[in-house]
């Protein structure tokens, strides 16, 4: 099923991603690995391993709205500006949330795409 709209809840070990239409949620969990090096870098390393991860799952999706902690997805947009710029174009925003249920989440993000359409000009897909 290919659905239109994704939001993610994201912080720095799990990401939460939500696939979405008027009907239909799909759901998609992304952990990170944790590697135990002596390497000065290895956190950075699997920060950047973790949050490729979350940018393969989000492929072929056209808009995806990113929630989650003020740092974490400050950290996730660095990393996408730097390493995934074009993964950056399918990124419609970026909002601050504390820990939601998923429904909470998708009520949200559908909130959120209703109003980025209209601002967009474009009808929102279902």
């Amino acid at each position: 099923m290919s659905l239109f709209h994704a939001v993610v809840w994201i912080d720095h070990q799990k990401a939460q991603i939500l696939q979405f239409d008027a009907e239909h949620v799909q759901s998609q969990k992304v952990k990170a690995h944790t590697h135990h090096t002596a390497y000065h870098g290895s956190a950075v390393r699997t920060g950047h391993e973790f949050f490729g991860e979350v940018c393969d799952a989000l492929k072929g999706i056209p808009e995806v709205l990113v929630t989650g902690s003020h740092s974490s997805t400050a950290d996730f947009k660095h990393y996408v500006d730097k390493h995934r710029a074009g993964l950056g174009k399918q990124i419609v925003g970026y909002e601050t949330v504390d820990h939601p249920s998923e429904n909470q989440l998708v009520a949200l993000a559908r909130k959120y795409f209703l109003k980025y359409d209209r601002m967009a000009g474009t009808p929102t897909p279902t």
